[in-house]
């Protein structure tokens, strides 16, 4: 007995983050962004495989515009429970090797299931039941890299550089993604739709092939500055009610829901882009990529400015320039004018985003960095694909796009008034100097239960 009491009296010990050298920051930095790069490839969401499948969809199965919207609202259902998945993540590890274990059994078991539909005849109920098995079986992946970004951001106060390298690494790939998407699509239509899809899905099954084999690797500048927050006994119930207790979520998830519900900017656009300014299958995903690229000079900047400007400042002034950001699509008549807005519409975005993504990482409560990583994930697709299916219809009633962009704006607008529903302390501090973003009001550094060894041997 005194044992036991001198181990949690010893347990319960604040981290501490380690003043990591820039190398170390660098291959922090470095080994995220490849793991992220991958999954931002292999993932049935992204853009390498939504594109040619919203295509299969509208030239192959000649569906309407509301209906690949509904396609996407059911297709997304794992996306929906995300936080399920981050849950999971929080309170289980596999092979004992937390993270990286989830990689190697999930990468494993995603890449299986793409090999089985690379072969399975594809019709739009077997294209909805391999997107929503892809999806759930990925998310488990998503889930170990998502709260390991967070943890890391939290544990080392650079939540703001983790935010800004985060949104980097995924908008390259996902630059990528768009461009050889949108090619993709156009090279199979002279396929058969069976070759076609199994063609893509073998591409996914190679890349998720690749995350497994990536789970295998521990480089000890990652892991070895990691410390475990909630021990190795689980308790789902107490920390779902922790997690329901933590105040500071609830804002920074309602900015997170307006900034991504934006009706209309999926599949109204698409459809007014090829039906009334005649894009090809490639400008679309052209557009959708200078769209990603134009956020990471944005992104980059913040970066830069979180070291040295409180987020509070970031986030109004990011907020500030990012209302207006679709009005630009007003003013366009044609396919190049669209391309061209483009670059200001991605540019208006980037400070907001990682803003709001920064405030996300210093809200989660201690422990619970994935469940609250993944429920920004399940947030985002529930609102965006919600937001798609309302702008659809305002697209098709009021016959025109225009309805969408105000529709958007207005949205966009209210983030300014929740800014004030904030926590201060959460905001009051620029990068690096404050380190106990997760604990909630009534909690103090010395009542964390937290280890102090890592739990990713």
């Amino acid at each position: 007995m005194t044992n036991d009491r001198a181990a949690a009296t010893a347990a319960a010990v604040p981290i501490a983050p380690a003043d990591l050298s820039p190398s170390v920051r660098r291959t922090i930095f470095l080994y995220l962004g490849i793991l992220i790069v991958l999954l931002a490839f292999g993932g049935p969401s992204g853009g390498l495989f939504d594109i040619p499948i919203s295509f299969f969809l509208k030239n192959r199965l000649h569906l309407q515009a509301h209906e690949v919207a509904d396609f996407r609202l059911v297709a997304a259902i794992p996306l929906y429970l995300s936080f399920v998945f981050g849950f999971i993540r929080d309170i289980w590890s596999p092979f004992g090797r937390k993270d990286r274990g989830f990689m190697l059994l999930f990468g494993s078991i995603t890449a299986f299931l793409y090999v089985v539909f690379a072969f399975t005849p594809m019709s739009y109920v077997t294209l909805v039941v391999a997107v929503v098995l892809l999806t759930t079986s990925f998310l488990f992946v998503a889930s170990a890299q998502n709260g390991l970004t967070s943890v890391i951001g939290q544990q080392h106060a650079m939540t703001g550089q983790i935010s800004a390298v985060w949104n980097v690494f995924l908008s390259i790939p996902t630059v990528g993604a768009l461009l050889i998407g949108g090619v993709l699509s156009g090279i199979l239509e002279q396929e058969t739709p069976d070759q076609a899809v199994r063609i893509l899905f073998l591409v996914g099954a190679a890349i998720m092939t690749a995350v497994a084999l990536y789970g295998l690797w521990k480089p000890k500048a990652v892991y070895d500055n990691i410390s475990v927050e909630n021990g190795s006994a689980a308790h789902p119930i107490k920390d779902l009610k922790r997690l329901g207790r933590h105040w500071p979520i609830y804002p920074a998830m309602l900015i997170w829901l307006l900034w991504n519900f934006a009706p209309g900017s999926t599949t109204p656009l698409q459809y007014y882009l090829q039906n009334t300014l005649h894009a090809t299958d490639a400008q679309w995903g052209q557009w959708n990529a200078i769209f990603a690229a134009s956020f990471i000079p944005t992104f980059i900047v913040f970066g830069i400015l979180c070291r040295k400007y409180h987020l509070k400042t970031l986030l109004l002034w990011g907020t500030v320039a990012a209302v207006p950001q679709m009005v630009p699509l007003l003013l366009i008549h044609s396919m190049t004018g669209a391309l061209i807005a483009a670059v200001p519409i991605g540019l208006m975005g980037g400070v907001a985003t990682g803003a709001y993504l920064d405030l996300i990482i210093r809200s989660s409560p201690h422990g619970l960095q994935g469940t609250m990583f993944m429920m920004s994930g399940s947030l985002y697709f529930a609102v965006s694909r919600f937001g798609d299916v309302l702008g659809t219809h305002l697209y098709d009633h009021y016959g025109g796009f225009t309805v969408c962009v105000i529709a958007i704006t207005i949205v966009y607008a209210l983030i300014l008034p929740t800014l004030l529903l904030v926590p201060k302390r959460l905001t009051a501090t620029a990068d690096g100097q404050m380190t106990d973003f997760g604990l909630g009001a009534d909690e103090s550094p010395g009542r964390l239960d937290v280890a102090m060894q890592a739990d990713n041997s």
